[in-house]
């Protein structure tokens, strides 16, 4: 496989995990607390892939809107009963319920759907393209597309519209949001919607290629948090450049070399990052960890 080839499958991997990590760091920024439960929902949005595949027989893009409808509602219930009522603990406590769900989560699709893995329709279709030399895969470019047109709507409501102006005043204070009347716990549960909706849309991705089963979420919270790590603790931006260059790296690396020795190479870089630019390549160096 060309060097080129590469670039672009992790180049659609990354795409995907960006929308993880998007979502992991919109919560975190509302709430400043991490939540353990975003690589669960990536499966919530896999399994609600193969569910809706068994009365709907269309490919999985025209499934899109109904699957993050439905793994938001479920960020919204993540909301009401693994944060709001103890949102005046500290932070570990929130990450500790996070953690309680996402396992509530994975036993209820060990229950529904079985230990097996499973997979989910092809966004568009399967096979490839032939361009030249070049062999491109049709489901890596209907993710790049897909996740191209989220992210850009992720940036138009957050930056353009009043809601998202909301958002972002609740994200920065909480206090201050209030005082000025903005419904600061509507927008920490419309933010928890958010960040599931975005997850369920990775896991509808990623379910054809790389399958979903019940702890698969557990890599992808990982991936997640290191993509935040590296880009800068707190920045969207952040997130999406983290979480392409581990998709890069994962894709590029493991394919010169064994996949075991390209995560152990992975996470050395991490500790480089947190040594030499603690704050992440765009963070700021007054960045918090939780």
């Amino acid at each position: 496989m060309s060097f080129v080839q590469l670039l672009f499958n992790g180049f659609a991997l990354g795409m995907a995990y960006a929308l993880v990590a998007l979502g992991f760091v919109l919560v975190l920024n509302a709430v400043n607390a991490v939540n353990f439960a975003q690589g669960d929902l990536v499966m919530a949005g896999g399994y609600m892939g193969v569910a809706f595949a068994s009365v709907l027989p269309v490919p999985a893009i025209f499934m899109l809107p109904v699957v993050m409808a439905a793994v938001a509602l479920i960020g919204l219930l993540l909301s009401l009963v693994a944060y709001f009522p103890i949102m005046r603990r500290p932070p570990a406590a929130v990450f500790i319920s996070t953690i309680a769900f996402g396992v509530i989560l994975q036993n209820s699709y060990r229950l529904l759907f079985g230990p097996e893995a499973h997979a989910v329709r092809p966004l568009f279709e399967s096979g490839t393209w032939e361009l030249g030399t070049l062999i491109v895969s049709k489901q890596a470019a209907a993710i790049i597309a897909t996740a191209a047109v989220l992210m850009g709507i992720q940036y138009v409501v957050m930056e353009r519209t009043q809601f998202g102006r909301r958002l972002r005043a609740t994200a920065q204070n909480q206090s201050m949001a209030a005082a000025l009347g903005i419904p600061v716990r509507l927008m920490i549960a419309a933010t928890f919607a958010a960040g599931a909706a975005l997850a369920g849309a990775a896991g509808l991705m990623l379910g054809n290629q790389f399958l979903v089963h019940p702890i698969g979420g557990v890599n992808l919270i990982i991936t997640a948090y290191i993509a935040a790590v590296i880009g800068g603790w707190g920045s969207l931006a952040g997130a999406v450049l983290g979480a392409m260059l581990i998709a890069l790296f994962q894709v590029i690396v493991s394919a010169y070399v064994s996949y075991t020795a390209a995560t152990a190479m992975l996470y050395g870089v991490v500790l480089a990052v947190l040594f030499f630019r603690p704050q992440g390549l765009l963070g700021r160096g007054e960045a918090r960890r939780v």
